[in-house]
């Protein structure tokens, strides 16, 4: 039983140290989206569990939910789409999200705000 609390306690070790290997791009844009990629160090791509791969064989991954890539390490602000995968490259996930994401998001959260009516004192 020791042996296996060792080995999972490597395992994580490892795992936390592909994460802070994680490599992501400058963000860039055209006119209706902005863009990064996020590259994965290759033995954290091989940590991935084969459930996110495409069923074809091909070694890429399938486009992933925000709950899929969060749960494998990537971390970033809110509104971000894994909508593309990179072929050559498996560990690069492309993501995108509307290029105004940030001030719509503050817009809302400011009528959101302004909208709430102060609880009545009785």
């Amino acid at each position: 039983m020791a042996a296996k609390d060792a080995k999972a306690q490597e395992v994580a070790r490892k795992l936390e140290e592909y994460i802070e290997k994680i490599h992501y791009s400058e963000r860039y844009s055209d006119d209706e989206y902005e863009y990064r990629h996020v590259i994965l160090p290759k033995p954290l791509f091989k940590m991935i569990p084969k459930h996110f791969f495409n069923p074809d064989n091909s070694g890429t991954l399938r486009l992933l939910s925000e709950e899929e890539w969060r749960g494998i390490g990537i971390t970033q602000s809110l509104g971000w789409e894994h909508y593309e995968v990179h072929a050559p490259e498996p560990h690069v996930l492309l993501f995108r999200r509307p290029k105004n994401y940030d001030q719509v998001q503050a817009a809302l959260n400011g009528r959101n705000a302004a909208g709430k009516q102060p609880a009545k004192r009785k």
